[in-house]
């Protein structure tokens, strides 16, 4: 099963520049310098202006490192109270840096992802950034991600007394290879999801399926209602398995990314797929990831991505048998 780091635990990113250690962008006719940052505010629900800086920051970042800093849970969250932000702003009032801060879990510390602009790294931002997050939290209790296990994080999370605790893979697949049939069990067909109908027995097997994943288990419909809002589901790729009474054994959900989020071109990506613990034993994964790739293929994709934990070592089987290789890791460091 994959999913991608949606939740609070595992979206909370950080892009490599939460290490400072990247190489600074000078402002045009700035000979270099850069401006100090005056305020450092914390802010519930965002409007949406400020919400258009976080998101213009966040562009930022990914054409400077290649790799998106926030991740889905945070872009779904900016304007509810369900997290705090700390948002960091030149003399000019300019934002350059933005953190969010999840503490929905007392359990689990503080969730914090994080991005600071280009033309205003290695000036201790980032660093600065981390300090007040870990002030936030319960005895500093705080848990980041690392994208692409970047040398210079690594080396940051050490100094600042954090360790690894998890680790995700991103995996892509080629889709301009060949994709074999799906092979579905007697009785077993394949539909696309419908809006206002298919809810309910989703979150029946989503729930069952991940009841021990700490982003995907446990959800209602508003988890549900708050992605059939965004701009890019869509219900025709939301491919369900059912058996002769329209009972649900398994889905998969794909997600299309524009180009820019992921590199130059759209990819599509097995966002979430999951099968009944019921309907085990059926080799419904197998079947059901192909006719997603199927699906992204046909509409015109070349290449698709997954995220999953390193150690299912079940999963990276399947995905490596499908011809999935790793293309990176994402490692959650923990205080």
């Amino acid at each position: 099963m994959a999913r991608r780091p949606t939740g609070p635990t595992a979206a909370s990113t950080v892009s490599p520049d939460w290490c400072d250690q990247q190489l600074r962008v000078p402002h045009e006719g700035g000979g270099g310098s850069v401006a100090p940052v005056t305020e450092l505010s914390w802010r519930a629900g965002l409007d949406q202006p400020t919400i258009d800086e976080v998101t213009a920051l966040a562009a930022a970042a990914t054409t400077a490192d290649g790799t998106a800093p926030l991740g889905e849970h945070v872009l779904l969250h900016l304007s509810d109270d369900t997290a705090v932000h700390l948002l960091a702003r030149d003399p000019d009032g300019v934002l350059v840096g933005f953190a969010q801060l999840d503490q929905a879990d007392p359990q689990d510390g503080g969730v914090a992802e994080l991005t600071v602009d280009p033309g205003h790294r290695r000036a201790g931002l980032g660093t600065r950034i981390v300090e007040e997050l870990l002030k936030r939290t319960e005895d500093g209790h705080l848990r980041v991600w690392a994208h692409g296990q970047h040398p210079g994080a690594v080396a940051l999370a050490a100094r600042l007394g954090f360790t690894p605790a998890r680790v995700l893979w991103q995996m892509h697949r080629n889709l301009l290879t060949p994709v074999a049939e799906p092979e579905l069990p007697a009785g077993v067909r394949l539909r696309s999801f419908v809006v206002g109908a298919d809810e309910a027995e989703f979150l029946r097997v989503n729930n069952a399926a991940f009841d021990w994943h700490p982003e995907q288990g446990g959800w209602g419909l508003e988890q549900i209602a708050t992605r059939e809002a965004e701009p890019w589901f869509d219900p025709a790729g939301f491919l369900l398995a059912v058996d002769e009474s329209d009972r649900l054994l398994g889905y998969h959900w794909t997600k299309v990314h524009e180009p820019g989020e992921h590199g130059p071109e759209p990819i599509g990506e097995v966002y979430v797929l999951g099968v009944d613990p019921a309907a085990w034993g059926k080799r419904l994964g197998a079947a059901l990831t192909l006719a997603g790739l199927q699906y992204l293929r046909d509409r015109g994709l070349g290449a698709v991505m997954l995220y999953v934990e390193a150690d299912n070592t079940a999963a990276v089987r399947v995905y490596e048998r499908l011809g999935f290789t790793l293309s990176g890791t994402d490692v959650s460091y923990a205080r």
